[in-house]
């Protein structure tokens, strides 16, 4: 049986899926997210956008355990846990809205989604030793768990919420990884409920895991060798080309 009966793409541009998720998940490592915010808009050139967040999702699923017990020791898990568990209940009412939305304002939802999460993340940083109060808590928790379920993009709620505060760049990544190993639990089982997670996209997601493993574990390697500036100001570069190129295509 071929490549592309088993996932109905052909094998260049499933090797093309890779160099994207390879990119993607070198990101993730190096700053601890921006794999969906990249790679869902990117996959969704070749696939729907529907195909393209569960794919996101599967991916995520895949890769969350790896490194766990550093996540764990590293994390601010006052924080992360709550936002965790408040994201994963609500992931399914964006799986619901993604199921129910049609495929350009899909794209066109995700690309605000984007530009908003590169805006926020400019927003001045809280003062020093400010501790964040359960609205925000909540509030970060449930925004992340409907943008995982509509666009597997966790992200644009939690990576403001963390970078704005006086946190080491370790704390915040952790941190980050441990709520998006959470989501992508949750998204997985919201797309087996919806009856979206296909087959073929399970099997697409376990032949990506090894440029993904690969891309991770690179971003990984690299982490801890910047100044903590300097790493602020690239996960400020990442959400803000993730944004331009979400613009961009939307447009096309």
């Amino acid at each position: 049986m071929s490549l592309q009966t088993l996932v109905g793409l052909a094998p260049l541009t499933v090797a093309g899926a890779a160099a994207m998720t390879f990119g993607a998940a070198y990101v993730r490592g190096l700053t601890g997210f921006g794999m969906a915010i990249i790679l869902v808009p990117l996959l969704g050139l070749i696939m729907t956008p529907g195909e393209a967040v569960v794919l996101g999702i599967l991916l995520q699923l895949l890769i969350g355990p790896v490194g766990i017990r550093i996540i764990l020791a590293d994390a601010d898990r006052a924080t992360a846990l709550p936002i965790a568990l408040l994201a994963m209940a609500t992931t399914p009412i964006g799986m619901v809205a993604l199921h129910a939305t049609t495929p350009d304002l899909a794209r066109l939802l995700i690309t605000i989604v984007a530009v908003g999460a590169f805006v926020a993340v400019l927003l001045p940083k809280q003062a020093a030793g400010h501790r964040p109060g359960r609205g925000a808590v909540a509030g970060t928790g449930i925004a992340s768990g409907i943008l995982t379920g509509f666009a597997a993009m966790p992200g644009p709620p939690v990576v403001p919420f963390y970078l704005r505060r006086h946190l080491e760049p370790k704390v915040a990544r952790a941190s980050m990884l441990l709520i998006f190993f959470g989501t992508a639990i949750a998204g997985t089982l919201a797309a087996l409920w919806v009856g979206i997670a296909t087959r073929r996209l399970f099997l697409l997601a376990v032949i990506l895991f090894v440029p993904m493993w690969l891309g991770n574990y690179v971003g990984a390697r690299h982490f801890g060798r910047v100044p903590p500036h300097v790493w602020q100001a690239m996960v400020a570069v990442v959400l803000g080309v993730a944004a331009v190129s979400a613009v961009v295509r939307l447009l096309n």
